[in-house]
Formats: structure tokens, C-alpha cells, sequence
């Protein structure tokens, strides 16, 4: 066994801007800071390791005031180690440095790591999506606001080549929303186009599986985090009477006790956010437990940069995903990093043709 020592660890701080106000059921997003995490061998700097953290506002357990102080202290720590050429030992090293409650960091370690061990070219571990440039189905997803501009986006996605869309839902009148799915459906059974929606919580106990039953006249795949995350016997109810398949997302975050959440719950699908939940190994140990109890999953971004999204893609892919994953946010920014990645016909795919702007 060798080791990697002398690692050399800095960050990069960017405010990616929103082309449009995003909204959600928690509020409106206008602008999302995001850190890249950078590792080399002062021996050897022209090969580079890229990582990405970035703590959803809301939402993630280390989105804190002094992140990027905590941050910069991780990474000085980190200069303290040796690493193992072997990229599972070494993912397993990060888990037993870096603490459970600092999931994002974890995450751009270990993208960074990986990246610089495979090379610097921005490739993880084996995977089609990188190695074979096979394209991954993915969900047109429908931000929140006023009907007009929901339906906009809807025709756009349509028109764009999307056979499976997703709708925040939550913000506005829910009549208003009904009509929306309405509109969906006048167009285009459900063999044609798969509707997901996502709630973010915003229902109470009290009225959700009324609105549950009122969604279900379109045909609906899924609804993501009806309720809000933590109401643990709520939560199982509804997944045992809703006529619509419930899939848990908030309620992963923060959890350690992942096999007793599932069993409590009995959900019928989970949402994997690699960057909320810890990273590669997090994620991959939730699918193993799902798969053990025969609850589906899909892959989600979180709002990353395309240094992000690209880790998540290669990991939805290596896991041989059958139905579309959630990576369609790589447009969402007037300032993200020019990429290889590219969104077209409803799939995300990566072209070997197109570089990869610096971070700076």
C-alpha cells in the first residue's frame, strides 16, 4: 500500500446568479454561493483535483454562518494526512476525518480526491455517462411562481423534448396548480409524458392526503416530501393510504440511523442529493438499504455548479439508473463554469468536444 502525503488543499468561492427568481416552498432563490475545493502535489501542481461545496440554504446541516472559516480549517487539517491511492480506502479515510455533520465538505473532498487520483480530468470512478458519453434520461423540472410562468416553462420543456417533467407545487393557490396538471394531461397521456411533483414539505397532515387524492386524477408518478421532514409517524401513514407513491427527500438529510428511518417509514422511493447527504459513499449505502427493501430511488443536484452536477451524473450512472434522475440545473445560472455538459432532448450528456473553464 502506498500513500499520498504533501497534498496541498485551497478554495475558491463563487455566487452563481439565477437567470429567473427561483422559488420554492421556503422561499425565492436569487443567487447560491458555492465553494470549489482544490487539492495537488506542490511536486507535480499542473495535475489538479476539483471538488464542489456547497450547503443549500434551508436545508443543509452545515450551511452555517462561518462556513467558509470552517472550511478553510478542514482543508488545513487535510494537509496533515496521508491518502491512499486506492479510491475506495480513500473514501473511507474521508469518512473517519471529516465529521458526519459537515456533509458538503465531505463531498467536495471526495471529488477533489478522486479527480486528482484518476488523473485531474474531472472523472471519478468508472462510469458510461463519462467513459462511454452515454446520455442520461433526466426530469424537465418546473420551478415555482405565477401560473403564467409555470406554464411557460411547461411549454418550453414540451417543446424541448422531455418525456418526463417534474412541478414544484405549494407556493401558489392549489386550484391554480390542479389546472396546470390539468393542461399537462389535456396534451399528453401518461404513456407520453411522466409527471412528478415535488411539495417541499408545504403540506400540513391535516390536508395532505385530500390534495394527495385530488393530484392523483393526472396520473402521477411521485410526489416528493409531501409533509414537512420530521414527522415521522405522519409520514408513515401517508405512505401506507396515498394513492400516489411517496418519495422521502429533506427526510434523508442529517440522518444516521438510515436502515430504522426506511423501516419507520416504509416510503416507496427516495431522493438521493449527494452533496446534503454527504457524498459518493452516503448516497451509495441509502440505495443499498432502499434496494434491500425494494423502495426506489433517483439521483437529485442540489443546485452545484457543473463541477457538481458532473460528480452526481457519473454517480447516477454508475448505479445504472432505469428511470430519469434530477440533473437538469446545469442551465439554471447566468454565471456557471463553461462545461462538457450539455442538456438536450431530455437527457443530460457529456461531450468530450467541449473544455472545462478554470474555476477562478
Amino acid at each position: 500500500m502506498s500513500s499520498l502525503s504533501v497534498l496541498k488543499f485551497d478554495c475558491i468561492k463563487r455566487t452563481l446568479v439565477f437567470r429567473f427568481d427561483a422559488g420554492t416552498s421556503r422561499g425565492v432563490l436569487k443567487t447560491r454561493d458555492v465553494w470549489w475545493i482544490k487539492v495537488f502535489d506542490p511536486l507535480h501542481p499542473s495535475r489538479i483535483g476539483w471538488g464542489e461545496s456547497a450547503p443549500l440554504v434551508g436545508l443543509s446541516v452545515d450551511y452555517i454562518p462561518d462556513f467558509e472559516s470552517v472550511l478553510k480549517d478542514v482543508l488545513v487539517q487535510m494537509e496533515s494526512y496521508s491518502w491512499d491511492k486506492d479510491p475506495e480506502t480513500l473514501l473511507y479515510q474521508i469518512q473517519e476525518r471529516v465529521p458526519f455533520q459537515l456533509p458538503s465538505i465531505r463531498f467536495g473532498l471526495e471529488m477533489a480526491l478522486l479527480d486528482w487520483v484518476n488523473g485531474g480530468k474531472k472523472r471519478f470512478f468508472q462510469n458510461d455517462f463519462y467513459d462511454n458519453q452515454k446520455a442520461i434520461p433526466i426530469n424537465g423540472l418546473i420551478w415555482m411562481g405565477n401560473k403564467d410562468f409555470m406554464l411557460q416553462q411547461i411549454d418550453q420543456k414540451l417543446s424541448e423534448g422531455f418525456n418526463c417533467i417534474k412541478l414544484k407545487i405549494g407556493a401558489i393557490d392549489f386550484r391554480q396548480e390542479l389546472e396546470l396538471l390539468s393542461y399537462i394531461r389535456s396534451k399528453y397521456s401518461e404513456d407520453q409524458i411522466t409527471l412528478r411533483v415535488d411539495a417541499n414539505g408545504a403540506f400540513s397532515p391535516e390536508e395532505a392526503l385530500d390534495k394527495l387524492q385530488k393530484l392523483a386524477e393526472f396520473q402521477i408518478h411521485s410526489i416528493e416530501q409531501p409533509i414537512r421532514a420530521g414527522q415521522i409517524e405522519e409520514m408513515h401513514k401517508l405512505c401506507q393510504s396515498s394513492p400516489i407513491p411517496i418519495a422521502l427527500d429533506e427526510e434523508l438529510i442529517g440522518v444516521e440511523d438510515k436502515a430504522g428511518l426506511l423501516d419507520s417509514i416504509r416510503p416507496q422511493h427516495i431522493i438521493l442529493k449527494p452533496m446534503l447527504l454527504g457524498g459518493f459513499q452516503e448516497s451509495k449505502e441509502w440505495i443499498r438499504l432502499a434496494e434491500e427493501r425494494g423502495i426506489g430511488w433517483w439521483m437529485t443536484s442540489a443546485l452545484e455548479s457543473n463541477i457538481g452536477l458532473n460528480a452526481i451524473a457519473q454517480l447516477a450512472s454508475s448505479l445504472n439508473p432505469i428511470i430519469p434522475q434530477g440533473l437538469g440545473t446545469g442551465k439554471l445560472y447566468h454565471n456557471n463554469l463553461k462545461s462538457p455538459l450539455e442538456i438536450s432532448g431530455g437527457e443530460i450528456h457529456y461531450r468530450m468536444d467541449q473544455k472545462w473553464e478554470a474555476p477562478s
